[in-house]
């Protein structure tokens, strides 16, 4: 319990450092990419760290089933694939960042509004 709070305290005193990695590390966002796919790679959604759409790409035969219904499932589903791969990428990288300041990499999650 006590280094978790030394480690705290530390972070407190060395407060310009984490924001300067900080600020790295959400310039970098934009470099990090997830695909997701659907329909056995009829629909492709690439997405960004900042989670946002890049590309959503639909096979030709998709379009030609005329099946609306369908494509608007198949486009939601590589969508959230792309997300939830991203978002596991930023935490890895989050854990990264925190190991190298010499802080548990857990504590990523308990900053508020840091992503």
């Amino acid at each position: 319990m006590f280094g978790k709070l030394g480690q705290l305290m530390s972070l407190l005193g060395n407060s310009g450092r984490l924001q300067e990695e900080m600020k790295k590390f959400q310039a970098n966002l934009g470099q990090l990419v997830a695909e997701g796919d659907a329909g056995g790679g009829a629909v492709k959604v690439k997405v960004n760290g900042r989670m946002e759409v890049l590309s959503c790409q639909l096979a030709e035969s998709q379009l030609a089933t005329g099946d609306r219904e369908l494509l608007e499932d198949l486009i939601r589903a590589a969508s959230n694939q792309a997300l939830a791969k991203i978002r596991q990428m930023i935490a890895e990288e989050s854990a990264k960042m925190f190991t190298g300041l010499g802080l548990p990499a857990g504590m990523a999650g308990g900053l508020p509004g840091m992503f």
